[in-house]
């Protein structure tokens, strides 16, 4: 008994010191996202003065008015939507399609093509701005949104098709054997039967390939050179350039930039989890 009380202990310590330590994280992990919030209700006096940490004294909602508003935020906002979903569903659609045909078709070269492919990942962007550009300025998509969702697209097919990859040779071959048999063609059997068994990992490259595309920098300062294409990353850089003495609103403008990320995590995180778990049930 004294054995199973002092194991029962050590247990309940372990248990506490983890859940102190996941506090800890969580705290660290969070306070520089509720600072800007709060920098984004204060003004000038406060955030460089008087009250840099705290609360604000009066919360001056008119910083997110005069962001929206005055300095092109819903122009840029809406830009770099466009470029991130576009993103995504190029992404999600050409690397599963890429994947399945690499690892459940038979054709010669096949293994070669994948790696090739997948080397893409070790390739840092800044080695490759200039070929892009100019692949860009010969395409004639200079002027336009698609001058970034190409190069974005390409950018993510590598670790989407790695990511794809791993899912399709975990699945049993009976599954486009009993389609076969019940007449399905290829199409059918693709969307039909195998894309829905992947949805986790579509889950999870649509939050990663969505985060990429919307805080993605040096791509679109050298690609976009027109204002009304500009995205949020480039609003915010060219805002603190020409009005550095309205920080309320600069950090109005900041918060409004991270909530779709914020919000695409957390929805798409759930949508994730339960996948998983009814493709758990599935295989079980």
């Amino acid at each position: 008994m004294a054995i199973k009380k002092r194991t029962t202990k050590k247990f309940k310590l372990s248990e506490w010191l983890f859940k102190g330590f996941l506090w800890v994280y969580a705290f660290i992990s969070l306070y520089p996202l509720v600072w800007m919030v709060l920098y984004s209700f204060k003004n000038n006096e406060e955030i460089f003065v008087s009250n840099p940490y705290g609360l604000p004294k009066i919360f001056r909602f008119e910083n997110y008015v005069n962001a929206w508003s005055q300095y092109n935020v819903p122009q840029y906002f809406i830009n770099s939507l466009m470029v991130a979903v576009a993103t995504v569903f190029l992404t999600i659609v050409l690397s599963m399609m890429f994947a399945y045909a690499t690892s459940r078709m038979k054709w010669r070269g096949r293994n070669f093509v994948r790696t090739y492919v997948a080397i893409g990942m070790f390739i840092p962007v800044q080695a490759v701005l200039i070929p892009v550009t100019k692949m860009v300025q010969t395409l004639g998509l200079t002027g336009s949104h698609w001058a970034l969702i190409v190069p974005y697209t390409a950018f993510n097919l590598s670790f989407a098709t790695l990511i794809f990859y791993g899912f399709f040779v975990g699945l049993p071959i009976e599954l486009e054997e009993a389609a076969c048999i019940d007449g399905a063609n290829i199409f059918q059997t693709f969307f039909k039967v195998i894309v829905p068994t992947v949805t986790p990992a579509i889950a999870t490259l649509s939050i990663f390939t969505f985060l990429n595309s919307w805080n993605e920098f040096i791509l679109a300062n050298v690609l976009v050179l027109d204002q009304n294409l500009k995205t949020l990353p480039l609003g915010i850089l060219f805002f603190q350039g020409q009005f550095t003495t309205d920080w309320g609103a600069m950090g109005a403008t900041m918060v409004i930039a991270s909530l779709p990320t914020v919000l695409v995590y957390t929805l798409f995180s759930n949508q994730v989890e339960k996948a998983i778990t009814v493709s758990g049930a599935v295989k079980g």
